[in-house]
């Protein structure tokens, strides 16, 4: 059993590698770091929530390839990062960059939570505070109830 969940645990961790094809690593080893470090600032732009370097998409797997290709041409990562947001546009970044058109899934989340926290306030402000008191008429009712044990619907 001890072996099974070692097993489990060691597939688990290896799973996002499994995307990344033997003949698609490069053979300098500090590229391939490159290579594999850029792909996972990339999102696959078929699968959507993956980086090209999870998913096993034909079209993730041409971008990892062209990432590559592009290292072998001596590119850095800024520029390779440049030209696929130039080639899929900016969807492609799993980050995406603090500009005009991404200010909302910036600054939303904070917004939402403010908005919250004030909600939460000012419920705790009420909750402490009796409703509006009973009338007469209301306390008699309620009283008459209790005097002889009947239910309301």
């Amino acid at each position: 059993m001890k072996t099974f969940a070692i097993l489990i645990a060691a597939l688990c961790v290896s799973a996002p590698a499994w995307a990344v094809e033997p003949q698609e690593m490069l053979k300098d080893p500090a590229l391939e770091v490159r290579a594999r470090a850029i792909s996972k600032e990339l999102r696959c732009v078929q699968c959507q929530n993956e980086t090209i370097d999870e998913s096993g998409a034909q079209i993730a797997r041409d971008m990892r390839i062209l990432v590559r290709e592009r290292l072998q041409a001596g590119e850095n990562d800024d520029q390779i990062i440049a030209y696929m947001v130039s080639r899929y546009g900016d969807y492609v970044r799993l980050r995406p960059r603090f500009m005009n058109s991404t200010l909302a899934l910036w600054i939303g989340p904070f917004v939402i939570l403010l908005a919250g926290g004030f909600v939460v306030a000012s419920r705790l402000r009420k909750g402490g505070k009796n409703p509006d008191p009973l009338t007469p008429e209301e306390q008699a009712t309620i009283a008459s109830l209790i005097e002889h044990g009947e239910r309301t619907p």
